[in-house]
């Protein structure tokens, strides 16, 4: 029996260029739909208040121009992804395409917040508010870095043969749901106020376990709403004079309504 360790093989570059380019679409959809359109954060160019700028109309004329870009690029990555379907009769790409359309999301709001927001100064995340470099770094991370790093944890090949099936599903579920736990987190965060204030979400970060959080609980005065299925998600409601941040001590990566460095050094010195 051949034990050799054995690689997937290259995404076809069509396939791979395919998922990159409709998850960047997505990403200025995403950044378009949300932010401009419903909470009304800020629009394209709202960091240019010089005339003809400072006219509503043109800054929704700006906003629709720059959606009809990201049809422009998601058509191209239609159009890659029909040149390319056969290749998706292999097992491992669908997952290795997911995986290539999440790291265009997170490239997205990388090129976003570098070039629009600190570059070229064309719009914040938030206009109105004290530091709206926080906000910036806030959607850097989460929207940004952390889906690169699903993608790229999703494209990691198989160690064994024997193991491939069993890793692969693991891999393919578990990388979406830490992205869809950070999103979840972010959007609390950037909504506190507007529901429960003791309700938090906690995104446990990788190698720690339900025991450690639910060893601190006495920490928070809190108790579980909701968790997800495998465990890396969790709402909970804490006492009226409980402090959040003393999750990052009992194994979470992300709280919402706290501040993400902070939980991020608690983190690495722990």
């Amino acid at each position: 029996m051949d034990n050799r360790v054995t690689f997937l093989r290259p995404l076809p570059k069509g396939l791979s260029g395919a998922g990159f380019l409709l998850g960047f679409s997505l990403g200025g959809f995403f950044d378009g739909i949300l932010l401009h359109q419903v909470m009304q954060w800020h629009h394209l160019l709202s960091g240019i208040g010089r005339p003809p700028f400072d006219d509503l109309r043109v800054q929704l004329l700006a906003d629709g121009l720059f959606h009809a870009a990201m049809y422009v690029i998601a058509a191209a990555g239609l159009w890659k992804l029909l040149k390319a379907r056969f290749a998706l009769v292999d097992r491992a790409s669908d997952r290795l395409l997911v995986a290539a359309a999440l790291i265009g999301f997170g490239a997205w709001h990388i090129v976003d917040a570098v070039l629009s927001h600190w570059v070229l100064g064309l719009h914040r995340i938030r206009m109105d508010v004290p530091n709206p470099l926080l906000w910036d770094l806030l959607w850097f991370g989460v929207f940004g870095v952390l889906f690169v790093a699903a993608g790229l944890l999703m494209r990691r090949p198989p160690s064994s043969p024997h193991g491939f099936e069993r890793r692969s599903k693991a891999r393919s579920t578990h990388a979406p749901m830490l992205a869809a736990g950070v999103v979840l987190a972010a959007l609390t965060t950037a909504l506190g106020g507007r529901g429960d204030p003791n309700m938090v979400t906690v995104l446990l970060r990788p190698g720690a376990t339900p025991a450690q959080l639910l060893a601190g609980l006495h920490d928070v005065d809190g108790r579980v709403v909701w968790n997800s299925v495998r465990g890396e998600v969790w709402v909970l409601a804490l006492g009226p004079d409980a402090r959040p941040g003393r999750l990052y001590a009992h194994g979470a990566m992300l709280v919402s309504g706290t501040i993400l460095p902070a939980g991020c050094s608690a983190w690495v010195q722990g």
